[in-house]
């Protein structure tokens, strides 16, 4: 066999694998990839940590879904005003929301139970539990149907609980709060006028002008990261730390029911296991956040910080208490919330309380009181 025919036969046999690899290729149906899904997604904030929060549940569906989904997150009054924001969901003039439930309370007072409600010895953590595991979804649900809103709703990111906020001058007795003008949202505005104070409900970003025009004698927002964004050092020095008013709280990410329930169920997975993943991410960087800006706040800029004194808390107990019997006599829905609440709560903290060490008996042993 001479050389020109091992190279004739190499040459022939490769040209009729080239011509079946060809063939084959011709023959296979082209797949024709679909076209990502865009949500427009508002948030109710227009810079700061929270609106960093919502970013980073929108990089979790993107890093989850790949080019599946996209997510267009627009900053607060964007498309709507955040009192609208549901509505435009609801209709669809959002596809997705970023914001809380006691922003649209009003329509029903059981909404602020869902993260601004009386706190029965737990903290948001336990409050996410009784929503995933102790019936508060299905409630939120029926809650959402009895409304007739064409929505479907996540939580997530249980936030510590709000300080008391900012003063004139520090508040050492219960006293002190009877007339004060006062900012907050939800059903805490119910607990505090039932103390005595006037309650203006501001946004975020107005609170700190109507305390330094004199609109307000006091105020609260969230945390000591977006009360310093906010610039409240400038015009209080007397920041109290502790409250039961809004003692446990998160966020709500809703989108339109029927957007939602078009998509295949392995976005929607992505979509509500996204905003699980978020929930973890969320308490370990913002309590890192909110410690260093309150040291800043404290030890760059001259505030006072102060625990809210046992009195004041025992008296907004007090005070929540007459609220949640109005309320539930008025609307059998929320006595049925309230109701589940409590039974979660009881059960859950009577384990937790028996079984967690003293922590605040740890932390005095290592760097004093």
């Amino acid at each position: 066999m001479t050389e020109k025919t091992v190279d004739r036969r190499k040459f022939l046999k490769g040209s009729a694998l080239a011509a079946a690899a060809t063939a084959g290729t011709l023959a296979a149906p082209a797949i024709a990839r679909a076209e990502p899904v865009t949500l427009k997604m508002q948030a109710s904030w227009g810079g700061g940590i929270f609106l960093e929060n919502a970013q980073s549940y929108v990089d979790r569906v993107h890093a989850m879904a790949g080019k599946d989904i996209k997510i267009d997150l627009l900053p607060v009054d964007s498309v709507v005003k955040t009192s609208q924001m549901q509505d435009a969901v609801h209709r669809g003039v959002l596809d997705a929301a970023h914001y809380v439930p006691a922003y649209w309370y009003s329509k029903s007072p059981t909404a602020s139970l869902f993260g601004t409600g009386p706190c029965f010895g737990w903290s948001s953590q336990e409050v996410l539990g009784w929503v995933n595991y102790g019936g508060g979804q299905e409630l939120f649900d029926e809650l959402m149907g009895n409304l007739g809103l064409n929505v479907v709703s996540f939580f997530n990111s249980p936030m510590p609980a709000q300080p008391m906020g900012w003063f004139k001058q520090e508040i050492t007795d219960v006293s002190q709060l009877k007339g004060l003008k006062y900012r907050t949202v939800g059903l805490a505005a119910d607990v505090l006028l039932e103390m005595g104070m006037s309650v203006v409900q501001l946004p975020g970003g107005e609170i700190q002008p109507a305390m330094k025009a004199g609109l307000i004698d006091a105020a609260e927002f969230n945390n000591p990261t977006s009360d310093r964004d906010f610039g409240m050092q400038d015009v209080s020095k007397f920041y109290h730390l502790a409250s039961f008013h809004q003692s446990q709280e998160f966020f709500e990410i809703t989108f339109n029911k029927k957007k939602y329930e078009g998509l295949p169920a392995e976005l929607q997975a992505v979509l509500k296991y996204a905003s699980e993943a978020e929930n973890s991410n969320f308490y370990w960087h913002n309590t890192k956040r909110y410690a260093d800006d309150l040291n800043k706040l404290r030890d760059e800029q001259d505030v006072k910080v102060y625990r809210t004194p046992d009195n004041v808390m025992a008296a907004q107990l007090a005070a929540w208490d007459v609220v949640i019997e109005r309320i539930s006599a008025e609307d059998p829905f929320f006595a049925k919330v309230v109701e589940s609440q409590m039974a979660y709560a009881k059960n859950v903290m009577g384990y937790l309380n028996l079984n967690q060490p003293d922590y605040k008996l740890a932390y005095n042993h290592y760097f004093g009181s």
